[in-house]
């Protein structure tokens, strides 16, 4: 049964049970035009993920299962310090491996030829792709600079 004041789902004009002002009218268009936001298309290659998973939004059982996992070797591809990710290319072949700051283990900032190690651990929400988690700088690129997160400037 139909509460006082509301209008039935066939009635084109909706009406707030608390306002008693004039009827507001959504059209079909804007109906779609509303659900289309939720929709999302797949990733194209090299499309972050969104929202970007970090090591604060991973859920425990999420980090549990990335620490018991085997520890990979891998080189930087490249890491932005001002965007906070970067990708791994695996050391073993592969599709490159997203990694964000807050992952990085270590007092320097990778830079591109940089060796590391990880662990890997799925991308919610459909668990398709992988991040690198627990990275950390094995051997620093000879011959390129490197800073500290603290800003200093350290030549290898």
């Amino acid at each position: 049964m139909a509460e006082p004041g509301l209008s039935s789902p066939t009635d084109p004009a909706l009406r707030s049970p608390r306002h008693h002002h004039a009827p507001h009218s959504l059209t079909l268009a804007a109906l779609r035009e509303g659900t289309r936001m939720w929709e999302r298309s797949p990733p194209m290659p090299g499309e972050l993920p969104s929202p970007l998973p970090t090591k604060r939004t991973r859920t425990y059982s999420a980090t549990v299962r990335a620490r018991s996992g085997p520890v990979f070797k891998g080189v930087c591809k490249n890491f932005s310090r001002s965007q906070g990710h970067g990708y791994i290319r695996p050391s073993h072949g592969g599709e490159d491996i997203f990694v964000h700051i807050s992952d990085i283990e270590g007092e320097y900032v990778p830079v591109e030829g940089d060796e590391v190690t990880y662990r890997v651990c799925p991308i919610p929400p459909k668990c398709v792709k992988i991040q690198a988690v627990d990275v950390v700088l094995t051997h620093l690129n000879p011959g390129s600079k490197h800073e500290t997160w603290s800003g200093q400037i350290i030549s290898s």
